[in-house]
Protein backbone atom coordinates (compact mmCIF):
# COMPACT_ATOMS: atom_id res chain seq x y z
CA UNK A 1 0.00 0.00 0.00
CA UNK A 2 1.47 3.81 -0.72
CA UNK A 3 2.03 5.79 2.07
CA UNK A 4 -0.33 8.45 1.08
CA UNK A 5 -4.25 6.97 0.55
CA UNK A 6 -5.58 6.75 -2.95
CA UNK A 7 -8.98 6.76 -4.01
CA UNK A 8 -9.48 2.92 -4.38
CA UNK A 9 -7.71 2.54 -0.38
CA UNK A 10 -10.39 5.12 0.55
CA UNK A 11 -13.66 2.78 -1.34
CA UNK A 12 -12.37 -0.18 0.60
CA UNK A 13 -12.30 1.24 3.49
CA UNK A 14 -15.10 2.27 3.04
CA UNK A 15 -17.06 -1.06 1.86
CA UNK A 16 -15.60 -2.57 4.69
CA UNK A 17 -16.76 0.08 7.25
CA UNK A 18 -20.70 -0.64 5.98
CA UNK A 19 -19.97 -3.71 6.88
CA UNK A 20 -18.62 -5.76 3.97
CA UNK A 21 -17.02 -8.64 3.62
CA UNK A 22 -16.22 -10.25 0.16
CA UNK A 23 -16.56 -9.09 -3.24
CA UNK A 24 -17.28 -11.54 -6.15
CA UNK A 25 -15.03 -10.32 -8.62
CA UNK A 26 -13.14 -10.74 -12.08
CA UNK A 27 -9.91 -8.74 -12.24
CA UNK A 28 -8.69 -6.60 -15.10
CA UNK A 29 -6.39 -3.56 -15.62
CA UNK A 30 -8.58 -0.94 -14.21
CA UNK A 31 -9.67 -2.12 -11.30
CA UNK A 32 -5.98 -3.45 -10.20
CA UNK A 33 -5.35 -0.55 -7.67
CA UNK A 34 -8.78 -1.86 -5.64
CA UNK A 35 -7.61 -5.28 -5.54
CA UNK A 36 -4.43 -3.95 -3.96
CA UNK A 37 -6.76 -2.02 -1.57
CA UNK A 38 -8.80 -4.76 -0.69
CA UNK A 39 -5.79 -6.55 1.11
CA UNK A 40 -5.01 -3.74 3.51
CA UNK A 41 -8.79 -3.08 4.34
CA UNK A 42 -9.82 -7.12 4.91
CA UNK A 43 -11.57 -7.78 2.26
CA UNK A 44 -12.04 -10.80 0.76
CA UNK A 45 -12.59 -11.83 -3.22
CA UNK A 46 -14.23 -14.78 -4.45
CA UNK A 47 -12.20 -14.54 -8.17
CA UNK A 48 -14.69 -15.51 -10.90
CA UNK A 49 -14.16 -16.85 -14.74
CA UNK A 50 -16.88 -14.82 -16.00
CA UNK A 51 -18.01 -11.29 -14.96
CA UNK A 52 -22.22 -12.27 -15.28
CA UNK A 53 -20.89 -15.00 -12.93
CA UNK A 54 -20.06 -11.98 -10.10
CA UNK A 55 -23.18 -10.16 -10.56
CA UNK A 56 -24.67 -13.01 -10.18
CA UNK A 57 -23.21 -14.04 -7.03
CA UNK A 58 -23.63 -10.55 -5.92
CA UNK A 59 -28.00 -11.02 -6.88
CA UNK A 60 -27.68 -14.01 -5.22
CA UNK A 61 -25.95 -12.68 -1.59
CA UNK A 62 -27.95 -9.76 -2.08
CA UNK A 63 -31.44 -12.07 -1.92
CA UNK A 64 -29.97 -14.86 0.35
CA UNK A 65 -29.14 -12.11 3.40
CA UNK A 66 -31.02 -8.70 2.32
CA UNK A 67 -27.99 -6.64 2.38
CA UNK A 68 -26.39 -5.69 -0.93
CA UNK A 69 -24.20 -8.32 -2.31
CA UNK A 70 -20.64 -6.40 -4.38
CA UNK A 71 -19.79 -7.20 -7.53
CA UNK A 72 -16.21 -6.02 -8.93
CA UNK A 73 -15.36 -5.57 -12.55
CA UNK A 74 -13.33 -4.43 -15.19
CA UNK A 75 -14.03 -1.60 -18.07
CA UNK A 76 -15.59 -2.07 -21.77
CA UNK A 77 -16.35 -5.40 -22.55
CA UNK A 78 -16.18 -6.80 -19.07
CA UNK A 79 -18.83 -4.05 -17.80
CA UNK A 80 -20.96 -5.30 -20.32
CA UNK A 81 -20.68 -8.85 -19.96
CA UNK A 82 -22.97 -7.74 -16.66
CA UNK A 83 -25.84 -6.68 -18.45
CA UNK A 84 -28.34 -9.69 -18.01
CA UNK A 85 -27.15 -10.53 -14.38
CA UNK A 86 -28.03 -7.12 -13.98
CA UNK A 87 -31.71 -7.39 -15.47
CA UNK A 88 -32.27 -10.32 -13.69
CA UNK A 89 -31.32 -8.64 -9.83
CA UNK A 90 -33.79 -5.35 -11.48
CA UNK A 91 -36.53 -7.77 -11.75
CA UNK A 92 -36.05 -10.10 -8.97
CA UNK A 93 -36.09 -6.83 -6.54
CA UNK A 94 -32.49 -7.76 -5.32
CA UNK A 95 -30.37 -5.62 -3.35
CA UNK A 96 -26.75 -5.30 -5.25
CA UNK A 97 -24.04 -2.54 -6.62
CA UNK A 98 -22.15 -3.40 -9.49
CA UNK A 99 -18.74 -2.10 -9.73
CA UNK A 100 -16.77 -1.28 -12.48
CA UNK A 101 -13.54 -0.39 -13.97
CA UNK A 102 -13.92 2.65 -16.01
CA UNK A 103 -11.47 4.22 -18.47
CA UNK A 104 -9.50 7.13 -17.92
CA UNK A 105 -11.19 10.39 -17.25
CA UNK A 106 -8.64 12.55 -18.03
CA UNK A 107 -8.82 10.92 -21.70
CA UNK A 108 -12.65 10.03 -22.57
CA UNK A 109 -13.68 10.86 -25.26
CA UNK A 110 -10.10 10.37 -26.92
CA UNK A 111 -10.12 6.74 -27.72
CA UNK A 112 -8.92 5.84 -24.09
CA UNK A 113 -8.76 2.08 -23.45
CA UNK A 114 -11.91 0.49 -23.03
CA UNK A 115 -13.80 3.46 -23.38
CA UNK A 116 -17.66 3.42 -23.29
CA UNK A 117 -20.51 5.26 -22.33
CA UNK A 118 -20.67 2.53 -18.89
CA UNK A 119 -23.32 4.23 -16.90
CA UNK A 120 -25.83 5.16 -19.63
CA UNK A 121 -25.68 1.57 -20.57
CA UNK A 122 -26.87 0.33 -16.91
CA UNK A 123 -29.12 2.61 -16.13
CA UNK A 124 -31.36 0.62 -18.32
CA UNK A 125 -31.45 -2.03 -15.82
CA UNK A 126 -30.74 -0.69 -12.52
CA UNK A 127 -32.04 1.76 -10.38
CA UNK A 128 -29.21 4.34 -10.40
CA UNK A 129 -26.14 4.29 -12.61
CA UNK A 130 -22.90 7.15 -12.62
CA UNK A 131 -19.30 7.64 -12.88
CA UNK A 132 -17.34 8.42 -10.02
CA UNK A 133 -15.28 11.75 -10.90
CA UNK A 134 -13.51 12.35 -7.37
CA UNK A 135 -10.99 9.92 -5.33
CA UNK A 136 -12.55 12.37 -2.36
CA UNK A 137 -15.87 11.45 -2.61
CA UNK A 138 -15.53 7.63 -3.16
CA UNK A 139 -16.42 7.04 0.45
CA UNK A 140 -19.97 9.26 -0.13
CA UNK A 141 -20.59 7.25 -3.63
CA UNK A 142 -20.34 3.87 -1.95
CA UNK A 143 -22.16 4.64 0.74
CA UNK A 144 -24.95 6.54 -1.36
CA UNK A 145 -24.83 3.11 -3.55
CA UNK A 146 -25.70 0.54 -1.05
CA UNK A 147 -28.33 2.89 0.32
CA UNK A 148 -30.00 3.08 -3.24
CA UNK A 149 -29.74 -0.74 -3.48
CA UNK A 150 -31.88 -1.49 -0.02
CA UNK A 151 -33.95 0.87 -0.41
CA UNK A 152 -37.51 0.99 -1.29
CA UNK A 153 -37.91 -1.39 -3.68
CA UNK A 154 -34.57 -3.24 -3.31
CA UNK A 155 -32.21 -3.70 -6.58
CA UNK A 156 -29.35 -3.44 -8.32
CA UNK A 157 -26.64 -0.22 -8.74
CA UNK A 158 -24.04 0.77 -10.73
CA UNK A 159 -21.02 3.10 -10.09
CA UNK A 160 -18.26 3.30 -12.59
CA UNK A 161 -14.67 3.66 -11.07
CA UNK A 162 -12.24 5.49 -13.34
CA UNK A 163 -8.93 3.90 -12.97
CA UNK A 164 -7.15 7.87 -12.39
CA UNK A 165 -10.18 8.40 -9.79
CA UNK A 166 -8.95 5.17 -7.92
CA UNK A 167 -4.97 5.86 -8.40
CA UNK A 168 -5.91 9.71 -6.74
CA UNK A 169 -4.77 10.78 -3.69
CA UNK A 170 -7.25 11.18 -1.39
CA UNK A 171 -6.81 14.77 1.26
CA UNK A 172 -5.99 12.76 4.69
CA UNK A 173 -8.71 14.98 6.01
CA UNK A 174 -11.35 12.86 4.36
CA UNK A 175 -13.74 10.57 6.91
CA UNK A 176 -15.29 7.40 6.03
CA UNK A 177 -18.72 7.81 7.34
CA UNK A 178 -21.33 5.16 6.82
CA UNK A 179 -23.85 6.93 4.45
CA UNK A 180 -27.99 7.39 5.71
CA UNK A 181 -30.67 5.13 4.17
CA UNK A 182 -33.56 7.33 2.38
CA UNK A 183 -36.31 7.97 5.23
CA UNK A 184 -38.94 5.34 4.18
CA UNK A 185 -41.96 6.41 2.49
CA UNK A 186 -44.46 5.60 5.26
CA UNK A 187 -48.37 4.51 5.01
CA UNK A 188 -50.70 6.89 6.49
CA UNK A 189 -52.52 5.84 8.78
CA UNK A 190 -56.12 6.77 7.66
CA UNK A 191 -54.68 4.82 4.67
CA UNK A 192 -53.96 1.85 6.46
CA UNK A 193 -57.26 2.25 8.07
CA UNK A 194 -59.30 2.19 5.10
CA UNK A 195 -57.08 -0.80 3.41
CA UNK A 196 -58.95 -2.86 6.49
CA UNK A 197 -62.19 -1.25 6.12
CA UNK A 198 -62.18 -2.66 2.73
CA UNK A 199 -60.45 -6.01 3.09
CA UNK A 200 -62.97 -6.71 6.03
CA UNK A 201 -66.09 -6.06 3.79
CA UNK A 202 -64.72 -8.02 1.00
CA UNK A 203 -66.10 -11.51 0.92
CA UNK A 204 -62.98 -13.11 -0.51
CA UNK A 205 -60.27 -10.62 -0.05
CA UNK A 206 -55.98 -11.71 -1.20
CA UNK A 207 -53.04 -10.00 -0.72
CA UNK A 208 -50.04 -10.42 -3.32
CA UNK A 209 -46.91 -9.08 -3.48
CA UNK A 210 -43.91 -9.14 -5.23
CA UNK A 211 -40.49 -10.85 -5.24
CA UNK A 212 -38.82 -8.81 -2.02
CA UNK A 213 -42.05 -9.78 -0.26
CA UNK A 214 -41.54 -13.08 0.31
CA UNK A 215 -37.79 -12.99 1.86
CA UNK A 216 -36.68 -12.41 4.80
CA UNK A 217 -37.84 -9.71 7.82
CA UNK A 218 -40.63 -8.14 5.24
CA UNK A 219 -42.23 -11.52 4.16
CA UNK A 220 -42.43 -12.19 8.10
CA UNK A 221 -44.22 -8.61 8.49
CA UNK A 222 -46.53 -9.28 6.03
CA UNK A 223 -47.74 -12.79 7.26
CA UNK A 224 -48.15 -11.30 10.23
CA UNK A 225 -50.48 -9.20 9.12
CA UNK A 226 -52.14 -11.41 7.17
CA UNK A 227 -52.07 -13.85 9.79
CA UNK A 228 -53.98 -10.78 12.15
CA UNK A 229 -56.52 -9.73 10.13
CA UNK A 230 -57.07 -13.33 8.42
CA UNK A 231 -56.73 -13.15 4.69
CA UNK A 232 -54.75 -14.99 2.53
CA UNK A 233 -51.14 -13.89 0.97
CA UNK A 234 -48.24 -15.20 -1.25
CA UNK A 235 -45.55 -13.96 -3.19
CA UNK A 236 -45.23 -13.95 -6.47
CA UNK A 237 -41.41 -14.10 -7.93
CA UNK A 238 -41.34 -16.09 -10.83
CA UNK A 239 -40.94 -15.99 -14.86
CA UNK A 240 -44.11 -18.01 -15.80
CA UNK A 241 -46.81 -15.89 -13.54
CA UNK A 242 -49.95 -17.97 -12.97
CA UNK A 243 -48.52 -20.75 -14.75
CA UNK A 244 -45.88 -21.37 -11.78
CA UNK A 245 -45.89 -25.02 -10.05
CA UNK A 246 -45.43 -23.49 -6.98
CA UNK A 247 -48.48 -21.53 -6.43
CA UNK A 248 -50.47 -24.92 -7.32
CA UNK A 249 -54.16 -24.22 -8.61
CA UNK A 250 -53.71 -20.71 -7.44
CA UNK A 251 -55.21 -19.44 -10.84
CA UNK A 252 -58.61 -20.99 -9.76
CA UNK A 253 -58.58 -18.77 -6.63
CA UNK A 254 -57.47 -15.72 -8.39
CA UNK A 255 -60.14 -15.87 -10.45
CA UNK A 256 -63.10 -15.92 -7.77
CA UNK A 257 -61.21 -13.07 -5.42
CA UNK A 258 -63.32 -9.63 -5.07
CA UNK A 259 -60.74 -7.46 -3.41
CA UNK A 260 -56.88 -7.79 -4.38
CA UNK A 261 -54.27 -5.76 -2.51
CA UNK A 262 -51.09 -5.73 -4.39
CA UNK A 263 -48.44 -4.54 -2.12
CA UNK A 264 -45.15 -4.06 -3.75
CA UNK A 265 -46.35 -6.14 -6.91
CA UNK A 266 -46.90 -4.24 -10.25
CA UNK A 267 -49.94 -5.05 -12.44
CA UNK A 268 -48.18 -7.10 -14.71
CA UNK A 269 -47.90 -10.06 -16.63
CA UNK A 270 -47.75 -12.16 -13.81
CA UNK A 271 -51.19 -11.31 -13.13
CA UNK A 272 -52.23 -10.76 -16.81
CA UNK A 273 -52.16 -7.53 -16.03
CA UNK A 274 -55.62 -7.91 -14.00
CA UNK A 275 -57.60 -8.74 -17.26
CA UNK A 276 -60.57 -11.03 -17.05
CA UNK A 277 -60.82 -14.20 -16.85
CA UNK A 278 -57.65 -14.25 -14.86
CA UNK A 279 -58.83 -11.76 -12.57
CA UNK A 280 -62.75 -11.34 -12.02
CA UNK A 281 -63.86 -7.94 -14.09
CA UNK A 282 -66.07 -7.26 -11.10
CA UNK A 283 -62.33 -7.49 -8.56
CA UNK A 284 -61.43 -4.26 -6.85
CA UNK A 285 -57.57 -3.85 -6.34
CA UNK A 286 -55.59 -1.88 -3.76
CA UNK A 287 -52.34 -1.21 -4.99
CA UNK A 288 -49.31 0.14 -2.07
CA UNK A 289 -46.06 0.25 -3.91
CA UNK A 290 -42.92 2.73 -3.75
CA UNK A 291 -42.43 3.35 -7.05
CA UNK A 292 -44.93 6.15 -8.63
CA UNK A 293 -44.42 4.65 -11.99
CA UNK A 294 -46.11 1.23 -11.05
CA UNK A 295 -48.65 2.87 -9.43
CA UNK A 296 -49.22 5.29 -12.31
CA UNK A 297 -49.90 2.46 -14.77
CA UNK A 298 -52.63 0.75 -12.44
CA UNK A 299 -54.15 3.80 -11.96
CA UNK A 300 -54.46 4.09 -16.10
CA UNK A 301 -55.83 0.24 -15.96
CA UNK A 302 -58.13 0.67 -13.46
CA UNK A 303 -59.45 4.00 -12.24
CA UNK A 304 -61.60 4.86 -15.48
CA UNK A 305 -63.36 1.60 -14.76
CA UNK A 306 -63.65 2.20 -11.39
CA UNK A 307 -61.69 -1.19 -9.70
CA UNK A 308 -58.82 0.96 -8.24
CA UNK A 309 -59.78 1.61 -4.14
CA UNK A 310 -56.72 2.28 -2.86
CA UNK A 311 -53.82 3.89 -4.44
CA UNK A 312 -50.60 5.15 -1.90
CA UNK A 313 -46.88 5.51 -2.44
CA UNK A 314 -45.30 3.80 0.51
CA UNK A 315 -42.08 1.52 1.29
CA UNK A 316 -43.16 -2.16 1.74
CA UNK A 317 -42.19 -2.47 5.63
CA UNK A 318 -43.51 0.69 6.48
CA UNK A 319 -46.63 -0.01 4.60
CA UNK A 320 -46.66 -3.97 6.38
CA UNK A 321 -46.35 -2.24 9.62
CA UNK A 322 -48.99 0.33 9.26
CA UNK A 323 -51.38 -2.46 8.02
CA UNK A 324 -50.53 -5.05 11.42
CA UNK A 325 -51.45 -1.62 13.56
CA UNK A 326 -54.37 -1.03 12.17
CA UNK A 327 -55.87 -4.62 12.06
CA UNK A 328 -55.16 -4.91 15.68
CA UNK A 329 -58.21 -6.49 17.43
CA UNK A 330 -59.98 -7.04 13.82
CA UNK A 331 -60.57 -10.04 12.00
CA UNK A 332 -61.83 -10.96 8.74
CA UNK A 333 -64.63 -14.01 9.33
CA UNK A 334 -64.77 -15.80 6.06
CA UNK A 335 -62.64 -19.25 7.21
CA UNK A 336 -63.67 -21.07 4.31
CA UNK A 337 -61.95 -18.57 1.98
CA UNK A 338 -58.77 -18.62 3.84
CA UNK A 339 -59.01 -22.28 3.58
CA UNK A 340 -59.47 -22.61 -0.13
CA UNK A 341 -56.66 -20.73 -1.03
CA UNK A 342 -54.48 -22.79 1.39
CA UNK A 343 -56.04 -25.74 -0.33
CA UNK A 344 -55.18 -24.29 -4.24
CA UNK A 345 -52.03 -23.31 -3.18
CA UNK A 346 -50.87 -27.02 -1.78
CA UNK A 347 -52.65 -28.80 -4.51
CA UNK A 348 -50.36 -30.78 -6.74
CA UNK A 349 -52.01 -33.52 -9.04
CA UNK A 350 -52.47 -37.13 -7.60
CA UNK A 351 -51.09 -39.03 -10.23
CA UNK A 352 -47.96 -37.10 -9.40
CA UNK A 353 -47.68 -39.53 -6.17
CA UNK A 354 -47.88 -42.61 -8.90
CA UNK A 355 -45.88 -41.04 -11.92
CA UNK A 356 -42.45 -43.27 -11.93
CA UNK A 357 -39.64 -44.28 -14.32
CA UNK A 358 -39.48 -46.80 -16.08
CA UNK A 359 -36.29 -49.46 -14.59
CA UNK A 360 -34.11 -49.07 -17.24
CA UNK A 361 -34.64 -45.05 -17.60
CA UNK A 362 -34.54 -42.43 -18.38
CA UNK A 363 -35.40 -40.80 -15.32
CA UNK A 364 -38.75 -38.71 -14.67
CA UNK A 365 -38.14 -35.19 -12.88
CA UNK A 366 -40.26 -36.47 -10.33
CA UNK A 367 -38.24 -39.43 -9.26
CA UNK A 368 -34.86 -37.39 -9.24
CA UNK A 369 -37.02 -34.54 -6.95
CA UNK A 370 -38.11 -37.39 -4.35
CA UNK A 371 -34.33 -38.82 -4.19
CA UNK A 372 -33.61 -34.68 -3.74
CA UNK A 373 -35.66 -33.86 -1.32
CA UNK A 374 -34.58 -37.33 1.06
CA UNK A 375 -31.63 -35.32 0.67
CA UNK A 376 -32.65 -31.97 1.92
CA UNK A 377 -35.21 -33.50 5.00
CA UNK A 378 -31.43 -35.08 5.99
CA UNK A 379 -30.49 -31.42 6.64
CA UNK A 380 -31.17 -28.72 8.69
CA UNK A 381 -29.61 -25.73 7.25
CA UNK A 382 -29.92 -25.78 2.88
CA UNK A 383 -30.70 -23.12 0.60
CA UNK A 384 -32.23 -24.29 -3.08
CA UNK A 385 -31.67 -22.87 -5.87
CA UNK A 386 -34.11 -23.99 -8.62
CA UNK A 387 -33.22 -22.91 -12.16
CA UNK A 388 -36.06 -22.14 -15.26
CA UNK A 389 -36.66 -24.59 -18.46
CA UNK A 390 -38.92 -27.60 -17.77
CA UNK A 391 -37.22 -29.78 -15.34
CA UNK A 392 -36.87 -26.83 -13.20
CA UNK A 393 -40.61 -26.26 -13.34
CA UNK A 394 -40.97 -29.83 -11.45
CA UNK A 395 -38.63 -28.93 -9.36
CA UNK A 396 -40.49 -25.69 -8.35
CA UNK A 397 -43.33 -27.62 -7.79
CA UNK A 398 -42.19 -30.66 -6.10
CA UNK A 399 -39.41 -29.47 -3.78
CA UNK A 400 -39.57 -27.90 -0.41
CA UNK A 401 -37.25 -26.24 1.27
CA UNK A 402 -36.70 -23.00 3.59
CA UNK A 403 -34.68 -21.07 1.59
CA UNK A 404 -34.88 -21.19 -1.68
CA UNK A 405 -33.95 -19.07 -4.68
CA UNK A 406 -35.46 -19.33 -8.14
CA UNK A 407 -34.29 -17.77 -11.61
CA UNK A 408 -36.53 -15.13 -10.68
CA UNK A 409 -39.00 -12.96 -12.70
CA UNK A 410 -36.83 -11.68 -15.71
CA UNK A 411 -36.89 -15.13 -16.87
CA UNK A 412 -32.98 -15.69 -16.99
CA UNK A 413 -31.55 -18.83 -17.02
CA UNK A 414 -27.82 -20.07 -16.31
CA UNK A 415 -27.38 -18.37 -13.83
CA UNK A 416 -27.51 -20.90 -10.85
CA UNK A 417 -23.99 -22.52 -10.77
CA UNK A 418 -22.45 -19.09 -9.92
CA UNK A 419 -25.44 -18.46 -7.50
CA UNK A 420 -24.59 -21.47 -5.54
CA UNK A 421 -20.96 -20.61 -5.09
CA UNK A 422 -22.13 -17.20 -3.31
CA UNK A 423 -24.86 -19.21 -1.53
CA UNK A 424 -21.84 -21.44 0.10
CA UNK A 425 -19.78 -18.86 0.51
CA UNK A 426 -22.72 -16.46 2.25
CA UNK A 427 -23.66 -19.80 4.37
CA UNK A 428 -21.09 -21.85 4.85
CA UNK A 429 -22.90 -24.16 7.20
CA UNK A 430 -25.63 -24.92 5.11
CA UNK A 431 -25.87 -27.46 1.87
CA UNK A 432 -26.45 -25.83 -1.18
CA UNK A 433 -28.43 -28.00 -3.84
CA UNK A 434 -28.75 -26.50 -7.16
CA UNK A 435 -31.38 -27.80 -9.81
CA UNK A 436 -30.92 -27.41 -13.75
CA UNK A 437 -31.19 -28.41 -17.30
CA UNK A 438 -28.59 -29.39 -19.56
CA UNK A 439 -28.91 -26.30 -21.16
CA UNK A 440 -28.62 -23.87 -18.78
CA UNK A 441 -25.64 -25.91 -17.35
CA UNK A 442 -23.84 -25.16 -20.63
CA UNK A 443 -23.90 -20.88 -19.92
CA UNK A 444 -21.16 -21.33 -16.60
CA UNK A 445 -20.11 -24.72 -16.34
CA UNK A 446 -16.71 -22.38 -15.58
CA UNK A 447 -17.61 -21.31 -12.03
CA UNK A 448 -17.14 -25.41 -10.72
CA UNK A 449 -13.43 -24.74 -11.22
CA UNK A 450 -13.98 -21.09 -9.06
CA UNK A 451 -15.92 -23.31 -6.22
CA UNK A 452 -13.28 -25.83 -6.04
CA UNK A 453 -10.70 -23.28 -5.89
CA UNK A 454 -12.29 -21.32 -3.23
CA UNK A 455 -13.43 -24.39 -1.19
CA UNK A 456 -17.19 -24.06 -1.55
CA UNK A 457 -18.73 -27.15 -2.20
CA UNK A 458 -22.34 -27.69 -3.25
CA UNK A 459 -24.36 -30.43 -4.99
CA UNK A 460 -25.87 -29.88 -8.59
CA UNK A 461 -28.42 -31.84 -10.09
CA UNK A 462 -28.86 -31.82 -14.12
CA UNK A 463 -31.73 -32.88 -16.13
CA UNK A 464 -30.21 -33.86 -18.98
CA UNK A 465 -32.48 -34.86 -22.23
CA UNK A 466 -30.59 -33.98 -24.99
CA UNK A 467 -32.50 -30.92 -25.60
CA UNK A 468 -34.24 -27.37 -25.04
CA UNK A 469 -37.24 -28.54 -23.55
CA UNK A 470 -38.98 -25.38 -22.96
CA UNK A 471 -38.40 -24.35 -26.80
CA UNK A 472 -39.13 -27.36 -28.03
CA UNK A 473 -42.43 -27.73 -26.62
CA UNK A 474 -43.09 -24.28 -28.00
CA UNK A 475 -42.61 -25.42 -30.81
CA UNK A 476 -44.60 -28.78 -30.85
CA UNK A 477 -47.55 -27.01 -29.07
CA UNK A 478 -47.56 -23.99 -31.60
CA UNK A 479 -46.68 -25.16 -34.80
CA UNK A 480 -46.76 -29.07 -34.90
CA UNK A 481 -44.10 -31.91 -34.74
CA UNK A 482 -43.35 -31.38 -38.06
CA UNK A 483 -41.57 -27.84 -37.61
CA UNK A 484 -39.53 -28.53 -34.75
CA UNK A 485 -35.66 -27.34 -35.14
CA UNK A 486 -32.83 -25.66 -33.45
CA UNK A 487 -33.37 -27.78 -29.96
CA UNK A 488 -31.15 -30.41 -30.24
CA UNK A 489 -28.04 -30.71 -27.45
CA UNK A 490 -25.82 -34.03 -27.29
CA UNK A 491 -26.48 -35.85 -24.14
CA UNK A 492 -22.75 -34.64 -23.01
CA UNK A 493 -21.13 -36.14 -19.90
CA UNK A 494 -21.44 -32.86 -17.68
CA UNK A 495 -20.42 -35.18 -14.61
CA UNK A 496 -16.91 -35.63 -16.30
CA UNK A 497 -16.61 -31.90 -17.14
CA UNK A 498 -17.04 -31.24 -13.12
CA UNK A 499 -14.32 -33.84 -12.74
CA UNK A 500 -12.31 -32.30 -15.56
CA UNK A 501 -12.25 -29.19 -12.69
CA UNK A 502 -11.06 -30.58 -9.68
CA UNK A 503 -15.19 -31.77 -8.41
CA UNK A 504 -17.16 -34.68 -8.12
CA UNK A 505 -19.15 -36.27 -11.19
CA UNK A 506 -22.00 -38.64 -11.21
CA UNK A 507 -23.68 -40.19 -14.25
CA UNK A 508 -27.43 -41.49 -13.39
CA UNK A 509 -29.12 -43.30 -16.22
CA UNK A 510 -31.89 -45.39 -14.07
CA UNK A 511 -33.62 -44.47 -10.77
CA UNK A 512 -32.29 -47.05 -8.77
CA UNK A 513 -29.07 -45.31 -9.37
CA UNK A 514 -30.14 -41.87 -7.59
CA UNK A 515 -29.38 -42.34 -4.08
CA UNK A 516 -25.97 -43.77 -4.25
CA UNK A 517 -24.78 -40.87 -6.49
CA UNK A 518 -26.48 -38.50 -4.11
CA UNK A 519 -25.12 -39.98 -1.34
CA UNK A 520 -21.32 -40.18 -2.96
CA UNK A 521 -21.40 -36.75 -3.61
CA UNK A 522 -22.13 -35.45 -1.05
CA UNK A 523 -19.49 -37.45 0.79
CA UNK A 524 -17.07 -36.34 -1.55
CA UNK A 525 -16.83 -32.78 0.03
CA UNK A 526 -16.45 -31.32 -2.98
CA UNK A 527 -18.52 -29.49 -5.77
CA UNK A 528 -20.45 -32.07 -7.04
CA UNK A 529 -22.45 -32.61 -10.15
CA UNK A 530 -24.94 -35.45 -10.57
CA UNK A 531 -25.92 -35.64 -14.34
CA UNK A 532 -29.35 -37.43 -14.74
CA UNK A 533 -30.58 -38.67 -18.29
CA UNK A 534 -33.63 -37.53 -17.55
CA UNK A 535 -37.77 -38.43 -19.76
CA UNK A 536 -37.99 -35.15 -21.62
CA UNK A 537 -41.58 -34.20 -20.42
CA UNK A 538 -43.62 -30.76 -20.95
CA UNK A 539 -43.27 -28.86 -17.88
CA UNK A 540 -46.22 -29.46 -15.43
CA UNK A 541 -49.48 -27.58 -15.72
CA UNK A 542 -51.47 -27.64 -12.89
CA UNK A 543 -54.85 -26.82 -12.66
CA UNK A 544 -58.06 -29.00 -11.02
CA UNK A 545 -60.70 -27.61 -13.35
CA UNK A 546 -59.28 -28.72 -16.21
CA UNK A 547 -60.61 -24.90 -18.27
CA UNK A 548 -58.18 -22.31 -17.33
CA UNK A 549 -54.80 -21.15 -20.07
CA UNK A 550 -52.17 -21.22 -17.41
CA UNK A 551 -49.93 -21.19 -20.15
Amino acid sequence: MTSIPRGADLLARALRAAGVERLYSLSGNQIMPLYDACIDAGLGIVHVRHEAAAAHMADAAGRLTGRPGIALVTAGPGHANTMGALYTARMSESPMVLLSGHAQLARFGQGAFQEMHQAALAGHVTKAAWVADDPNRLGEDIARALAIASSGRPGPVHLSLPQDVLEGVVDPAVEVRPGARPSPAELAVETAGAVVDHLLASARPLLVTGPAGGRGALAAEIAGFADALGIPWLSMEAPRGLADPTLGAFPEVLARADTIVLLGKALDFALRFGDAPAVDAAARVIHIDPDDEILARSQAALEDVGRLLVRARADMMPAARALTAAAAGRRHAATAWRDEVTAALAYRPASWATTTSAPEGPVHALDVYRAVQAVIDAHDEVVLLVDGGEFGQWGLGSLKAKVRLGNGPAGTIGGMIPMAVAAKAEYPNALVVAVMGDGTFGFQPAEFETAVRSRTPFLCIVGNDARWNAEYQIQLRDYGPNRVMGCELLPARYDQVVAGFGGHGELVTRPSELAGALERSLASGLPACVNVMIDPVPAPVIARTGNLDVH
